[in-house]
């Protein structure tokens, strides 16, 4: 494997990080779907 240039190394360095937002995005997701499931299964039919 070849080292990496000082161009391409500033370049990641640079560039937002896709990856961990997109990450983020799918916990938020799930938080979300999971709190309405509880809300709406198992707190609303309760009174």
């Amino acid at each position: 494997m070849e080292p990496i240039t000082e161009d391409e190394r500033k370049r990641i360095l640079e560039s937002s990080p896709v990856g961990t937002f997109a990450l983020m995005a799918a916990v938020v997701g799930g938080m979300v779907i999971a709190w309405l499931f509880l809300y709406y299964g198992v707190f609303l039919p309760r009174g």
